[in-house]
C-alpha cells in the first residue's frame, strides 16, 4: 500500500515523449491490437458472467468468489498497464520521489499533426465502452446485493466497483488532461481513494 501523504501531487504529462512516430499508419477504423482489444473485455466480462451464473456453475461460494476476484485483478492489471496504452495512448501511474512524496501521473500521447491517425476509432470505442459500462454494472450489483440482503456478496461487488472504478477515474483524468475544473472536489477525493486502494491491491497481487 502506498503511503497516504496529504501532500500527494498529480501530474498531467505526455506519454512517451521519445517514442518513435511510425510512418505507415493503418486506417483509423482498423483494430490494430486485436489481442489487447480481446483481453480488455475478456476479464471484466468474464467476471460479470461468473457473478451472474455462479449458482449454476458451482455450489461453492468460495470457489466463485476466488474466481471473480482473480478475474477482476487480472482485468485491473491488464487495463491499467497494457490496453489503455496500446488502444488509446493513455496511461496513469504513481511514483514516489527521493523526498518520499507521492505523485499521481496521468499521461496521454503528445498531440501531433497526425494525431488523428495514431488511435484507431474502433479500438477507442471498444476501450471506452468496456471501461464505462462494466463499473456501472458493478454499482448496480452492489445495490442489488444490498437490497436483497445478499451480504456475503457485498465484498465481491465492492471489489469490482473499486478496481474497475479506479481504472475509469484514472483514464478520465488522462483524457481531460489539465482541465481539472471539470472534476469537482468531491469527485477528486473519491477518485484518489479508489486509486490508493486499488494500487495497494495491485502491488500485493
Amino acid at each position: 500500500m502506498l503511503p497516504q501523504d496529504s501532500n500527494d501531487d498529480t501530474e498531467d504529462v505526455s506519454l512517451f515523449d521519445a517514442e518513435e512516430e511510425t510512418t505507415n499508419r493503418p486506417k483509423k477504423s482498423r483494430i490494430r491490437h486485436p489481442v489487447a482489444s480481446f483481453f480488455h473485455l475478456f476479464f471484466r466480462v468474464s467476471a460479470i458472467v461468473v457473478y451472474l451464473l455462479c449458482e449454476l456453475l458451482s455450489s461453492s461460494f468460495i470457489a466463485c468468489m476466488v474466481t471473480i476476484i482473480l478475474l477482476l485483478s487480472c482485468d485491473f492489471w491488464a487495463v491499467k498497464n497494457v490496453t489503455g496504452r496500446l488502444m488509446v495512448g493513455l496511461r496513469w501511474w504513481n511514483h514516489i520521489d527521493e523526498d518520499g512524496k507521492s505523485h499521481w501521473v496521468f499521461e496521454s500521447r503528445k498531440a501531433t499533426s497526425q494525431d488523428n491517425k495514431t488511435v484507431s476509432e474502433a479500438e477507442s470505442r471498444i476501450f471506452w465502452l468496456g471501461l464505462i459500462a462494466c463499473p456501472v454494472l458493478w454499482v448496480i450489483f452492489a445495490f442489488s446485493a444490498l437490497f436483497s440482503f445478499r451480504v456475503k456478496w457485498l465484498a465481491v461487488v465492492i471489489m469490482g466497483v473499486v478496481l474497475q472504478g479506479a481504472n475509469l477515474y484514472g483514464y478520465i483524468r488522462c483524457k481531460v488532461g489539465s482541465r481539472k475544473n471539470l472534476t469537482s472536489m468531491a469527485t477528486s477525493y473519491l477518485g484518489k481513494q479508489f486509486l490508493r486502494q486499488s494500487t495497494g491491491s495491485d502491488q500485493t497481487s
